[in-house]
Order: C-alpha cells, then sequence, then structure tokens
C-alpha cells in the first residue's frame, strides 16, 4: 500500500469525519453520516496496521477516531462543565444539608476543650497527666513553635494534609456507626484542650490561639463539618424519614461522598497555609487575618452558595443532580 496515496484518497473523508465531531448538535441526516463516516475511518486504520503499518498515520487516525468516539458515546458536555457544576452545585448542595451538623460538632468541640483546659488547670493531678513541671515548660516555650518550623514547608503541608483528610475521611466513611466520629472528637477535645492548659500555665496562651489561628480555623472546621456529616449517616440510618433505609443511606452516602472530596481540597489549602504561612516570617496580624479571611470564606461558600445551590433544586445527590432528563416513549 502507498501510504501517500492512500491519505490522499481519504483525506476528505477524514477531514468531514474531524468537522463533523467537532460540533455540538447533528441534525438526523449529519448523525448518519458521521455513522457511516466513522465505520469507514475505523476500517480505514485497520487497512494501515495490516498492509503499512505507518506510526504517523495510525497515531493520526487514532486520535480523530477517539475523538469521533466522544461524539459518538454522548459525551458532548466538556469535563470541565462537569467539574463547574460539582463546584457550584452538587458540592455546596451537599455541605449546606450538613451545615447545623457541622456547627453543633463544632460547638460541642470548643466548649468540651475550655472544659478540658479548665479541668486539668484547676486539677494539679489532671495536669500532671501531660508530664512534669519541666516537660509541659519546655513544650510550651519550644515545642509547640518549633512544631510548624521543623520541616521543610512542601513536605510539611504535604504532611498535614494527608494526615487531616485521612481523619476527615475516616469520620465519613465510618460515620454510620455513630461511635467513630464521636471518637475523634473526643481525642480533638482532650488535644486542644490539654495545649490551651499548658500554654496557659506558662502565660502563652495568647501565643497559643495565635499559632493556630492561621490554619486552625479553617483546618477545623473542615474536620467538624466531615464529623457532622458522618453524624447526619448514623442519624439517617436511625430516622430515615419519609424514605425507605436503604434509599436514603444511598442518597446520603452520595452526598457525603461529594462532602469527602470538597474537604479534601479545603483541607489542601489549609495544609498550604500551615506549611507556607503559620511558621513563615509574615506579621503575625497578617497570617491571622489570613486565617480568619480562609474560614470566613468556607463558610460563606456554605451558607451562601449552598442556599443558592439548594434553590435551584440540588440534593448533593450526584445520581439526582446529574440525573439525565427522562420522557415516556410508546412501546
Amino acid at each position: 500500500m502507498d501510504v501517500d496515496s492512500f491519505s490522499r484518497a481519504r483525506d476528505a473523508r477524514w477531514a468531514r469525519l474531524r468537522a463533523l465531531s467537532k460540533q455540538r448538535k447533528l441534525t438526523g441526516a449529519e448523525a448518519d453520516e458521521f455513522t457511516r463516516l466513522y465505520q469507514a475511518t475505523a476500517a480505514d486504520l485497520a487497512a494501515v496496521k495490516s498492509a503499512a503499518p505507518d506510526p504517523g498515520l495510525i497515531a493520526r487516525l487514532s486520535i480523530l477516531l477517539s475523538s469521533a468516539r466522544v461524539w459518538l458515546t454522548g459525551a458532548h458536555t466538556s469535563s470541565t462543565g462537569t467539574i463547574r457544576h460539582f463546584a457550584t452545585i452538587t458540592l455546596p448542595a451537599a455541605m449546606f444539608r450538613v451545615r447545623w451538623w457541622g456547627i453543633g460538632v463544632t460547638l460541642a468541640v470548643v466548649l468540651g476543650s475550655a472544659i478540658c483546659a479548665w479541668w486539668m488547670l484547676s486539677n494539679p493531678e489532671a495536669m500532671a497527666l501531660a508530664g512534669p513541671p519541666e516537660q509541659r515548660a519546655q513544650m510550651a516555650q519550644f515545642e509547640y513553635a518549633n512544631y510548624y518550623v521543623e520541616y521543610d514547608s512542601t513536605s510539611f503541608a504535604a504532611r498535614v494534609w494527608t494526615n487531616n483528610w485521612f481523619i476527615a475521611a475516616q469520620c465519613i466513611a465510618l460515620g454510620i456507626t455513630g461511635f467513630y466520629p464521636a471518637y475523634l472528637m473526643y481525642n480533638t477535645i482532650l488535644q486542644l484542650g490539654a495545649g490551651a492548659a499548658i500554654m496557659t500555665e506558662a502565660g502563652l496562651l495568647p501565643v497559643f490561639l495565635q499559632l493556630i489561628s492561621p490554619h486552625g480555623l479553617l483546618e477545623l472546621s473542615a474536620v467538624f463539618v466531615a464529623a457532622g456529616t458522618g453524624l447526619r449517616l448514623f442519624w439517617t440510618m436511625l430516622a430515615p424519614g419519609g424514605r425507605k433505609r436503604g434509599t436514603a443511606l444511598a442518597q446520603e452516602g452520595r452526598a457525603a461522598f461529594a462532602v469527602a472530596i470538597g474537604l479534601a481540597v479545603v483541607l489542601l489549602i489549609s495544609g498550604l497555609i500551615e506549611g507556607y504561612i503559620t511558621g513563615s516570617g509574615i506579621p503575625w496580624a497578617v497570617k491571622v487575618a489570613i486565617g480568619v479571611i480562609a474560614c470566613a470564606a468556607f463558610w460563606i461558600y456554605i451558607f451562601v452558595f449552598g442556599r443558592h445551590a439548594v434553590s435551584t433544586g440540588a440534593t448533593g445527590d450526584s445520581d439526582g443532580d446529574f440525573a439525565t432528563a427522562k420522557v415516556d416513549v410508546a412501546a
């Protein structure tokens, strides 16, 4: 086979297939033509591979057929459009539905941490559980602040992001147990309460709040929303409402999965702040302002964008939000 002659003889056909595959809509006649051209071009590719396996022509026809196949299989909407729909409709709707669960977990953990810190400061035997006085002083004076500058910024950001998202994913994936998110939040209360107590004992509570504000406001908010999402799954299992229990769990589970994806991005942002901002030489006022703005943006996204998404009929359930419209047809 003369590859050049073969290409010249088929160029018009291939060009027409390429032109049709770039159109968003086809008439009935064009759709029939498109199908015939696709089949003919596939035969051309098979002929080239068997008779004259020219790598350049094989690659050209493979790309052309791949592009045409996308049209044939119905993927007319760009992937960016799907991502945009998820970020502006599905995700905020899913987060809006768990907003009060997230707020409830936030209040419970903050109150519990304050009680834990007060108890430790009021009871020497409880404070002693954190270590002897000299060890606590060492932790307050050096270890808390050194934690943020001990590692390279990039590796530190990656490490805290991986750890935090793993915790958030566990809260959601194992939320149906009811126990696991509560257990993780109990540990969070102990960690925050003990840290606040140790720093308060050393007269450094403002420093403690200053250290966790740049990244911690956003980070903890995301984890609290994850815990709230998991607990909502548990409640759905107990009280599915007017839905069948299996249907309710499937719907809420898909919405929870959307929340998990969104929180991965949120926790990546908080990890970058923790890795590059918290331990940097930027003035603390600027660091805290960054943390407050990031946290505020997160809750605005949930309440404002989420309310708008829900008003359009979105539920956060990907199967429902992306469902294909159906009409009755004659048998």
